[in-house]
């Protein structure tokens, strides 16, 4: 599995940074807030063309050879989509964003059936941890090279030239996949593929609810965040890697311990309560743009950031474990396809009316406002779902 994880590390190293950075290189190219919300809206497209459809096709198929063309994909068209803002070529950037999010794909969705057809049940939690700790790592690395580099010479080593690099870098994550051992567990099935009846729908939806409504809401904040930092408090690339830098350290640490958080406290408990922190933390960081004249409100921000990215970070293994489980083994593909699409289609329209709300005129703390109810809204969700997954447990019901 440790193959797998360091091949996914290098696709998110290009993930994060692009997602962190990418909005500061089109800007200093001049494109508007609304322009690249425009953009970054088809890459989520990309994923939600696929994700479904991935997600019947793994069903009794092998997972390694999608993972090369993530792999080899992902870093390729991330290129191109550099290309093309170079270039200003509209069309290029149109259709490297799509083709980078069907790519990237290829990977966020196979993973973790991989992992749990592949593993013991009592190490899914780890694993599952140590999967989705790839995204803080990558945070880790990629935020300092950028505020190291940028921070020695921002000529030479601008938002463009530094993506170009980390782009490069990506590319590694070839050799890891080549190195995961062939003799995958492949389950066998009995019915056709096709055969939608076969799936629990009721408990699907179940499961899938809470979800698209956290990611709605993170649709309106995750990929915007650098754009809030910069344009509300005039923070510099190199500063605002270092926040980076620093909060995925405390993110990371604290993945650490979602295993004995989760054991001890249960999902009961872990999972509402961290949210809710994280919430108020959003809350807090959001509302800085109303005195942002002030020499004070830029540490406020990057204080409660610190604190929000990961208490918000925390959940995610346990709520990914949560659904696969409370969906079980008959509708776990066809949950981590749709839990993609989901994510996916609500980023995609999420950026679309993050960009009309910009366009509008629309202040960076109203639209965070947004995604504060709709996370509060998904975390009464998890704690209904997580209810009857105790029920179902405590009735003696297979998962």
């Amino acid at each position: 599995m440790l193959n797998l994880v360091t091949a996914e590390f290098f696709i998110q190293l290009i993930n994060v940074t692009f997602i962190s950075f990418l909005p500061l290189y089109m800007k200093m190219e001049q494109f508007s807030d609304a322009e690249y919300a425009h953009f970054t809206s088809y890459r989520y497209l990309g994923m939600l063309v696929l994700a479904l459809f991935l997600g019947m096709y793994i069903k009794g198929r092998k997972i390694i050879p999608m993972f090369y063309i993530a792999s080899i994909g992902s870093p390729f068209f991330a290129l191109m989509i550099l290309t093309g803002v170079y270039f200003h070529n509209n069309s290029l950037l149109l259709i490297s964003h799509l083709l980078w999010g069907i790519t990237y794909t290829f990977i966020q969705i196979p993973a973790i059936p991989y992992i749990i057809r592949n593993s013991p049940r009592e190490k899914h939690t780890f694993i599952i941890t140590l999967k989705f700790a790839t995204w803080s790592i990558a945070t880790i690395i990629g935020s300092m090279i950028v505020a190291v580099f940028n921070g020695i010479n921002p000529v030479l080593f601008n938002e463009r030239n530094l993506l170009f690099g980390i782009v490069a870098i990506g590319f590694v994550g070839v050799y890891f996949v080549l190195k995961i051992k062939k003799n995958e567990h492949v389950p066998v099935i009995k019915e056709k593929r096709s055969n939608l009846k076969k799936y629990d729908w009721k408990i699907i939806i179940q499961t899938l609810i809470p979800t698209s409504i956290i990611a709605l809401g993170a649709g309106f904040t995750i990929p915007f965040m650098s754009l809030f930092f910069s344009n509300v408090h005039n923070m510099s690339t190199a500063s605002f890697s270092t926040l980076n830098f620093i909060t995925a350290i405390l993110v990371t640490i604290v993945a650490i311990y979602i295993p004995q958080i989760k054991n001890r406290y249960g999902y009961q408990k872990a999972i509402p309560v961290t949210q809710l922190f994280a919430i108020a933390a959003l809350i807090v960081m959001a509302t800085t743009q109303y005195y942002s004249y002030l020499s004070s409100a830029v540490f406020i921000a990057s204080l409660f950031y610190l604190l929000r990215q990961p208490l918000m970070s925390l959940a995610v293994p346990m709520t990914t474990e949560l659904t696969m489980s409370y969906a079980g083994e008959r509708n776990r593909e066809m949950v981590s396809g749709l839990t993609s699409a989901i994510w996916a289609g609500t980023a995609y329209f999420s950026a679309i009316g993050f960009g009309t709300l910009r366009h509008l005129g629309f202040a960076y703390v109203n639209i965070f406002w947004i995604t504060a109810a709709l996370y509060l809204a998904g975390v009464f969700l998890y704690s209904l779902l997580i209810i009857n997954y105790n029920k179902r447990e405590g009735a003696g019901l297979n998962f």
